[in-house]
């Protein structure tokens, strides 16, 4: 008899499969009441598959009471009740490492875009300014080569950007709460001075309450109109509101933006401004990275379920 198991939402159709081959797998999506059908069915299952953003909660937890295993597709936390898994003795499973690539060049191409100016030179060309007589030159843009780059995290994703900036010759900082050891760069205690210091300020910290709102109104008054901040981490990580504000009123150069504080939704005073990126949160979004990220899941959940292992717990 095939082990149940609970899938939350949609996935990638691969791993649909594999999980409806392996398992007697329902999807909750699906049903037309999913309170009413945990209520009545929940204690059927002893596995969980979600996603970060999904997640889960103590609430969800609370109607599975025979529930060994959860295994999340994605690498933020942030929105899964670690605490609520731990007090049940719930293993968890997550997919780090197999993005890590992914993340930290979507990261490079925000960088070199919002300083080079690719998109808004491509609307430039596109609306026929380069042609029109008498228009104006397209403006200069900044130099990225040997530029300062500030990090903000400096786990593996964050080491990853790192050594793709120093092949750009960057000078390179980071801001964590404490050094990470063996790490050859230096490592700034006070963001705000990070801020301050650098030319492109890139984000990749964890999400959650400890890191809401780190980039703040003061991190980007120190930015300056001549920096530029790059978000691959959480919407929550940046002040929104703030950043809004210092965007519109070019008191910081410009954003590359792949997350937003209430996704989908991006706040519509950026959409008519030439000094920001806007990208749907595609940084892991490569078919060879969510491929792996699926199969993360799969062998995550098959192992915890086959000898009790994991290959990536979550931290607990």
């Amino acid at each position: 008899m095939k082990t149940r198991i609970l899938q939350a939402g949609r996935l990638l159709p691969s791993l649909e499969a594999r999980l409806a081959a392996a398992f007697d797998t329902v999807l909750l999506a699906e049903q037309p009441d999913p309170q009413a059908y945990l209520a009545e069915y929940g204690a059927g299952f002893e596995g969980f598959v979600t996603s970060a953003g999904v997640g889960f909660t103590a609430a969800t937890l609370d109607r599975l009471p025979r529930l060994r295993v959860i295994s999340s597709f994605g690498v933020g936390l942030d929105k899964l009740d670690l605490a609520a898994a731990r007090a049940r003795g719930i293993a968890v499973g997550y997919t780090p490492d197999v993005l890590n690539d992914c993340v930290a060049d979507l990261a490079m191409a925000l960088l070199l875009d919002i300083g080079r100016r690719v998109s808004e030179a491509d609307r430039f060309v596109r609306r026929g300014a380069w042609t029109t007589p008498g228009a104006k030159s397209f403006p200069l843009a900044r130099k990225v080569s040997g530029a300062k780059l500030g990090i903000v995290g400096f786990g593996r994703i964050g080491q990853t950007i790192a050594r793709r900036a120093a092949g750009f010759g960057m000078d390179i900082r980071y801001h964590t709460r404490r050094p990470v050891a063996g790490a050859p760069w230096l490592h700034e205690p006070a963001l705000v001075e990070l801020a301050r210091w650098c030319d492109y300020l890139v984000v990749i910290t964890a999400g959650g309450a400890g890191t809401r709102h780190l980039v703040n109104a003061e991190v980007l008054e120190a930015l300056g109109p001549r920096g530029f901040v790059v978000n691959v981490a959480r919407g929550s990580v940046i002040d929104e509101a703030a950043l809004v504000q210092a965007l519109v009123e070019r008191r910081i150069g410009g954003a590359g933006l792949d997350v937003f504080e209430d996704e989908p939704n991006v706040p519509r005073a950026l959409f008519d401004l030439d000094n920001v990126v806007l990208v749907p949160h595609i940084a892991s979004g490569t078919e060879e990275t969510r491929q792996a990220m699926a199969d993360r899941v799969f062998d995550n959940l098959q192992g915890f379920l086959r000898d009790g292992r994991m290959i990536s717990p979550a931290p607990m």
